[in-house]
């Protein structure tokens, strides 16, 4: 049987790493075992529903390197197909309409919980007559439609990651398959979809584990081939809080407007939650073949963005200088050529990870002014004016080579090791640290060398 895996997210809100990560498992294991990646947009709930989500979700997957199989289904545009599967369970005595309130259904729950019980649906419209039934409508009381549990039995199956699972029927209550207003509810719509269109598997979030019982009652009821489930932990902070907003979770629109790399992020998300003896920054192909349900873990996973960067530094190093040139399109110059673009990006790659790291290289080389920090300032004033300019001297002589300037001004001022190197680093370039200053100084011109040393000649 072919492997067919989906992603199936709704049109809610942007795509974060939690879901980004779900999308990753199943496009892997599709790609490890030859088979098919669909994508699936949930978009039955049109309140929440919105067609600009649904556009950036199609963009970050892309973005991400998690190209799908076959065409996009829209659930929003499935409606006879949900409502002929009704009508089938409607037939077989399997759905009844409920038309109790939301105000009325928390007070019973509230009250299950206070007498020691789980809470579930009471079943107060499970029975009702025809008569019972008008008396209802009469009132205006718009029904949802429910799944009829039976009373006795239970639900077994082994999830992929939480092995053997038993749920017992009395304690899962009669749920909606159809809201008010006449759309899918998601226990419905989902594995509808599933079965119909061959989904073998599915890896989804720890946070729907309690879902797959009533689909599978679903899938029986409608005599569907249900997949096999895995539910895979949840992404927390690095204290272990729910990853959020609030504890700085972005977006993949907002990495990727930053300047994370896909390849550094499938990396990362690759090892939350999922062991694996691969080490380095793998490709797409290389994580393909390393993934394996098996050693997806329980515990919740971590994400650490100090790790991420680690990825990040290493995706950089691996950009070919044309795709660097790219990366840190936005940051280049308007007056700056193609040519002295390549030869800086060239120099300066190593020392990045994410693009508004170049800014201060930007303007070392190709900006007028260099602004100092506190330490720099201390470097330049204990180094003293005499030491420029003696430095200022060795230039005329050395232009831009820097292992002739350094050989020149050590010979005038008798100065070697951090007390030569760091006050020139800071002088010509305005930082403590960053890349080997012969390169990057063979990118300035003789003349401005010689007028930045001559500028703390005077001014130190």
């Amino acid at each position: 049987m072919t492997t067919t895996t989906r992603f199936a997210p709704s049109p809610s809100g942007e795509l974060h790493l939690g879901n980004a990560r779900t999308a990753l498992f199943n496009w892997l294991l599709a790609r490890r075992d030859g088979g098919r990646f669909l994508l699936r947009i949930e978009d039955t709930d049109a309140e929440r529903s919105k067609a600009e989500f649904t556009a950036q979700l199609k963009t970050d997957l892309q973005w991400l390197g998690l190209a799908w199989d076959g065409e996009i289904v829209e659930q929003s545009k499935r409606g006879d197909v949900y409502r002929e599967a009704l009508e089938r369970l409607a037939a077989v005595g399997r759905v009844y309409p409920c038309y109790c309130t939301p105000l009325e259904i928390e007070v019973s729950r509230k009250t299950q919980i206070a007498s020691g019980k789980p809470p579930r649906y009471a079943g107060t419209c499970r029975n009702l007559n025809d008569t019972q039934r008008a008396a209802k409508l009469a009132e205006g009381r718009k029904p949802t439609l429910r799944f009829k549990v039976p009373d006795t039995g239970r639900v077994e199956f082994v999830d992929l990651v939480h092995g053997e699972q038993r749920f017992e029927c009395a304690d899962i209550g009669d749920f909606i398959v159809q809201r008010a207003d006449g759309s899918a509810a998601f226990f419905f719509s989902n594995i509808v979809d599933d079965a119909m269109s061959g989904v073998t598997l599915v890896l989804r979030g720890e946070d729907h584990l309690s879902n797959t019982p009533r689909q599978l009652m679903i899938a029986e009821a409608l005599d569907l081939t249900a997949p096999t489930y895995g539910h895979i932990s949840l992404i927390t902070s690095a204290d272990g809080s729910p990853l959020s907003k609030r504890h700085g979770a972005k977006s993949l629109r907002q990495l990727k407007e930053e300047g994370y790399l896909p390849l550094a992020l499938v990396n990362h998300l690759f090892r939350l939650g999922h062991s694996s003896d691969l080490h380095g920054l793998q490709t797409m192909e290389d994580l393909a073949r390393g993934f394996d349900p098996s050693h997806l873990v329980r515990s919740p996973a971590r994400f650490d963005p100090v790790q991420l960067e680690v990825w990040q530094r290493d995706a950089v190093h691996r950009l070919t200088i044309d795709e660097a040139c790219e990366w840190l399109q936005p940051h280049r110059p308007a007056e700056v050529s193609d040519n002295d673009w390549r030869a800086f990006v060239t120099v300066v790659q190593a020392n990045l990870i994410l693009p508004a790291d170049v800014t201060p290289w930007v303007q070392a080389i190709f900006g007028q002014d260099i602004a100092l920090d506190a330490e720099g300032e201390a470097i330049i004033g204990a180094a003293g004016a005499a030491f420029f300019q003696a430095a200022a001297s060795a230039a005329i002589e050395s232009g831009n080579d820097w292992k002739l300037l350094s050989q020149k001004t050590r010979e005038l001022t008798g100065t070697k090791g951090p007390e030569l190197f760091k006050p020139l680093r800071y002088a010509l370039t305005g930082q403590g640290h960053g890349p080997e200053l012969a390169p990057l100084l063979s990118l300035l011109t003789p003349d401005r060398i010689r007028a930045r040393l001559a500028r703390w000649s005077a001014a130190a």
